[in-house]
């Protein structure tokens, strides 16, 4: 039996929409009186679940509901859940950026967490500069750090901008330092939100190898992600949390295939009102639909037709240069690609615009997809909304227009048809 490390018990997270506090004072003296009692506070016995997709009838809702689980020291913790689980509430408790409303958890060792992208770093600072912050605030002795520092900046690749403010690092080499900074210095438990999501192939497959390194040394990690093929080769029991609840919890490719069963069913159109719109102070996403040629809205693709990713956002202020971009998914969380529009300063003004990626016929494959829709800023780096799941569809071929006579799946992620040219060079004949 291993030595327990984490004990997160009844955890539960209950926040108050739109305001601060319990709206009236003599509901305020309430909560005063109840807690200098030592009682239970009286407003945490109300609440909706957290469900986006519907309209609740309370002021509350809980973001965590009842969680409970136990890591062992040089275990590799999965938690994975659509958008709005809860995943990342739980690791701002966890990381104690933030408190439980009800239960305990107990943690032993320093904890070095990457929770967003640059998560820790000061933007006016420079890379070397963030390193030792970093390492000061896990309790590190400058020695100790200095130790650590070659190997830090050497795995990061960013050794030209080491000295360079980090507010001026392109996304990829901001996570970059910052995953090389979490990974390297002395820390018993680390945490991980989403490292995988910003960054090329070659940098996911350090982490990757980083991540595991790690474990082997016997620190504890905690993974969240949406990148289900980094989750079944590195994690070994895995969370799934739906709607700020834990649903099942186990082997890591049972509860993988549960997530996936699921949770990937169609949704071709996804609409927000502005209150709930994802988003920032500068731009807020309005919708998103799967198109046709004919700008119809439509519940799969049909492998050899032109399809259209279509979102709606509304640019607030001015400051920003917003570009937008789409990450296409396999069911089981294998990047197929990446595409972005071309930055343009036409679209900084402020307005409701509409953008539309379209996918050529015959490049994705037979199946499952999900799309991450994002509006991201550069020079600074600002990730105004980057949603993940925003749409899933299907890729789905009439195998009577094959000019094959083989009749199974084509395997590949992508499947182009591509132009071939055969000549006969010599007849036997």
């Amino acid at each position: 039996m291993g030595k327990t490390v984490i004990s997160v018990d009844q955890v539960s997270k209950q926040y108050r929409l739109g305001k601060i506090g319990t709206g009236t004072l003599g509901n305020d003296l309430k909560r005063w009186w109840f807690n200098v009692r030592g009682k239970e506070d009286p407003f945490l016995k109300i609440g909706d679940i957290n469900d986006r997709t519907k309209k609740g009838d309370s002021d509350f809702v809980w973001a965590l509901h009842d969680i409970s689980f136990e890591v062992q020291q040089g275990e590799v913790l999965g938690i994975i859940g659509s958008n709005g689980a809860g995943k990342s509430t739980l690791l701002k408790i966890l990381s104690r950026v933030t408190a439980p409303s009800i239960g305990e958890v107990k943690m032993k060792g320093r904890i070095a967490s990457l929770l967003e992208v640059g998560t820790g770093f000061h933007p006016d600072l420079s890379g070397r500069e963030n390193i030792y912050l970093n390492g000061a605030i896990l309790g590190m002795r400058k020695k100790e750090i200095t130790a650590k520092f070659d190997e830090i900046v050497q795995f990061s690749g960013v050794e030209r901008y080491i000295d360079t403010p980090v507010k001026r690092y392109s996304s990829g080499m901001y996570v970059r330092l910052a995953f090389a900074v979490a990974a390297h210095l002395e820390s018993e438990i680390l945490i991980l939100d989403e490292v995988l999501a910003v960054g090329d192939v070659e940098f996911q497959k350090k982490c990757l190898g980083k991540m595991k390194d790690v474990a082997g040394q016997g620190r504890t990690v905690i993974f969240v992600s949406h990148n289900m093929t980094a989750v079944n080769s590195l994690c070994s029991k895995c969370v799934y949390m739906k709607n700020g609840s834990i649903v099942s919890m186990g082997n890591t490719i049972k509860i993988v295939n549960q997530y996936l069963s699921n949770e990937n069913t169609n949704k071709t159109f996804v609409k927000w009102e502005k209150e709930n719109a994802p988003g920032d102070d500068v731009a807020l996403l309005h919708s998103a639909r799967l198109i046709d040629e004919n700008l119809n809205t439509i519940e799969y693709a049909p492998i050899d037709k032109k399809i259209g990713v279509e979102y709606i956002y509304e640019v607030l202020k001015q400051g920003y240069c917003p570009i937008p971009n789409v990450h296409v998914n396999t069911s089981k969380g294998e990047q197929a690609f990446v595409s972005g529009e071309k930055q343009d300063v036409r679209f900084s003004m402020p307005g409701i615009y509409k953008t539309i990626m379209w996918v050529p016929g015959n490049i994705l494959n037979e199946g499952a997809y999900s799309l991450r829709i994002a509006l991201t800023s550069m020079n600074p780096l600002k990730i105004h909304f980057a949603v993940p799941d925003t749409l899933f569809f299907e890729v789905i071929e009439d195998i009577k227009n094959r000019q094959t006579d083989f009749n199974q799946k084509i395997p590949g992620v992508v499947r182009p048809k591509l132009d071939w040219e055969t000549i006969l060079i010599t007849s036997q004949i």
